[in-house]
């Protein structure tokens, strides 16, 4: 009999001792959902989903147990479809609640909730708890993490879904992954305001964080208490690979493997570029390039099987087995691999 925390996955719940090896921002699919529905001819159901399985069985043949999909409302999140996707393919995917936008809320919350035209409570909260504690819509499928993002700027909105999501993280205890803007090191803004509510850094992913080499911003983001992740492997017009290697392995000489984590931040399909354009612009930038080519690169770069271990494995547990503790009150504590 399974004692230990379960973590809620597309198939169910599942020890978190079983997620193995895990990729900690993946998108199984990204979709602009109105424009879809309106252009059929720009997507065929069945081959999408078809090659979706194929690509992730590719993954887990490469020795990934676990796909964390990042996909919230805002990025054409469909659950069911994913579902369908996962009957095929022996692979744990965790669903994520939350809302992705980088400037307003969308109109459905825009004159209800805290500061708006007609008040109250604030609907986001509502919906992102009932997604982790009873499911998504109606597929019973519960969501095990929030999700939300900044840019460049903290907008107003964006300042609303930050606040929402430290809410539904505070009276679930369900760990929070942020995207953000390294370059205009946003992450610190998501932090502050995360924390103003009272949220556990330390159940935080600042994502994105390796799409720059500035170490004394990432020191910052370790030394409040989150994980960083370094999630875009592949996506070199953005940076470099060989510069996010070297900055992971920089972290690692310094003992901080215990607050990084790692994944590509790719999917199986987006339609936010014209067929082909994004294999031409980042060829790499695809679910097995992690294994394939990163994690040869980052041994050779002086990173230890142990270091790697910690980052696929062990950081990814820990994270998802918060959620065992149930609400949080902003518990302040010291993280692992924290500087002193």
């Amino acid at each position: 009999m399974t004692t230990g925390p379960q973590v809620q996955t597309v198939r169910g719940p599942v020890p978190a001792d079983d997620l193995g090896t895990v990729l900690m921002h993946e998108h199984v699919f990204v979709l602009s959902e109105e424009f879809r529905q309106n252009l059929p001819e720009t997507w065929d159901e069945r081959q999408r989903v078809d090659d979706a399985v194929t690509r992730l069985k590719a993954l887990a043949a490469a020795g990934v147990t676990t796909l964390v999909d990042a996909t919230c409302i805002g990025l054409g999140r469909n659950v069911a479809r994913v579902a369908e996707v996962n009957e095929q393919v022996d692979l744990n995917i965790i669903a994520a609640t939350g809302i992705y936008t980088v400037a307003d809320v969308p109109d459905y919350f825009r004159y209800h909730g805290p500061g708006t035209l007609l008040g109250g409570a604030e609907g986001m909260t509502e919906l992102f708890v009932r997604e982790l504690t009873e499911g998504i819509a109606d597929t019973g499928i519960r969501a095990a993490f929030l999700k939300c993002a900044i840019e460049d700027r903290l907008t107003p909105g964006v300042e609303r879904v930050l606040r929402a999501v430290a809410q539904a993280h505070l009276r679930t205890g369900a760990p929070i992954t942020v995207h953000t803007n390294a370059v205009a090191r946003t992450g610190l803004v998501a932090q502050e305001i995360l924390r103003s509510e009272g949220a556990d850094l330390g159940a935080v992913v600042i994502g994105h964080s390796g799409d720059t080499a500035d170490l004394g911003y990432l020191h910052e983001l370790i030394d409040n208490g989150s994980y960083v992740g370094m999630d875009r492997f592949g996506l070199d017009i953005l940076l470099p690979g060989d510069q996010r290697v070297a900055t992971v392995a920089a972290l690692a000489r310094e003992g901080l493997a215990e607050r990084m984590v790692l994944s590509h931040d790719a999917s199986c399909h987006v339609d936010w570029f014209p067929p082909g354009v994004r294999e031409q612009i980042a060829p790499n930038w695809h679910h097995t390039h992690l294994h394939d080519q990163v994690l040869p690169a980052l041994r050779q770069a002086g990173v230890t099987e142990q270091q790697l271990t910690t980052m696929l494995v062990d950081n990814p547990h820990r994270y998802f087995s918060q959620n065992a503790a149930g609400p949080r009150s902003g518990s302040g504590r010291t993280p692992p691999g924290t500087r002193s």
